[in-house]
């Protein structure tokens, strides 16, 4: 399924959600399983307040015509994997999941379910969607950096050190985003007339 039909169907249904909440009785409500990668006590408490907030703007009230299910991951992946599953036993309508693990599981524990992610750092690279212009699949969502600025990088390096003729680029291989900058720097080093650098993990 394409994006833009992906995010027309889960507009659509949550359009009509409305008319359906006062049609039919109160157990027939939408639910929305919520996977946050973090601790409960964490930052995206605040996040999470946002996203119900913005869910009451739009007439959405949980226990009156949402029920919305959320699970914290506490940045532990087994935990992630089950807590995936628990959410998925309730029969969403669609998954909000924030960071890279807890996409992951969502991802890994269903291909029908709808899951919409956020804060995910490298989704291609993760094997979570097939692109950014065409996701795939039950996946779409929002990716937490924009690569291109590794080019940046490597451009401001040459306005502050012109002769610099070699760049060395040390990353950590745990970090999702390293090789997506990483690629980037070195697509944009011969635009420069900078040998491509080499990488140490």
């Amino acid at each position: 399924m394409r994006r833009r039909e992906f995010v027309k169907l889960v507009g659509g249904a949550a359009a009509l959600w409305p008319l359906t909440a006062r049609a039919q009785p109160v157990q027939s409500m939408r639910r929305i399983a919520v996977l946050m990668d973090a601790p409960q006590n964490d930052r995206g408490r605040p996040r999470l307040a946002a996203f119900v907030q913005g869910l009451l703007d739009l007439g959405w009230s949980d226990g009156r015509n949402v029920r919305i299910d959320i699970r914290w991951g506490a940045n532990n992946s087994d935990l992630s994997r089950n807590l995936a599953a628990e959410l998925l036993a309730l029969a969403p309508d669609v998954v909000l999941t924030s960071g890279s693990p807890a996409t992951a599981a969502m991802r890994q524990a269903s291909a029908t379910t709808p899951i919409v992610f956020a804060l995910v750092t490298d989704p291609v690279g993760g094997g979570l969607i097939d692109s950014l212009a065409r996701p795939g699949a039950n996946v779409t969502g929002f990716t937490l950096f924009e690569y291109s600025i590794g080019g940046k990088w490597l451009e401001l390096l040459k306005e502050v050190a012109p002769g610099v003729k070699r760049v060395a680029v040390l990353r950590d291989a745990n970090v999702a985003a390293g090789s997506g900058q990483f690629g980037a720097i070195q697509a944009a080093a011969p635009t420069w007339g900078r040998t491509a650098p080499a990488g140490r993990e």
